[in-house]
């Protein structure tokens, strides 16, 4: 039986009892608790795994050391982009707007043209969104 099967079975007594609008309070907080836990995650700049992110590649373009290597996805953990939507019977976490297309392009490891004109970047195909169930929510 996996960690999902388990939370499932232990949980829907519990549901059963509860009415719609306190499913839905219920299930706002589960979600704002995964997007904050996801969100460390992100600023400490580690995948799911715990293993930490590839580092950015050097511009060739560039000369070196012009440009300080910041964090990458420094603004997807914001709340503003990383959003939680909440009904009785379910809760998603995810990214709105233009950073939903980054995230994607990211997780698939797709290829796109950063600006119009400009050269075409190629991401390795990495799962830095998706995360193991995690049973304990403080």
């Amino acid at each position: 039986m996996d960690e999902l099967s388990t939370l499932k079975t232990w949980a829907a007594p519990l549901l059963a009892r509860l009415q719609p609008g306190e499913r839905r309070t219920l299930a706002r907080k589960i979600g704002t608790e995964l997007r904050r836990s996801q969100s460390q995650r992100i600023g400490k700049q580690q995948a799911p795994d715990g293993s930490p992110y590839a580092p950015r590649k050097q511009q060739l373009r560039q000369k070196s050391g012009r440009v300080k290597r910041a964090k990458m996805f420094a603004k997807l953990r914001q709340a503003k982009f990383f959003k939680v939507s909440a009904s009785p019977n379910a809760v998603s976490v995810g990214f709105v707007g233009r950073v939903s297309r980054i995230a994607h392009v990211h997780q698939y490891g797709l290829s796109e043209q950063v600006r119009s004109g400009g050269p075409r970047a190629h991401y390795k195909n990495a799962c830095y969104w998706v995360c193991p169930l995690k049973t304990e929510i403080s």
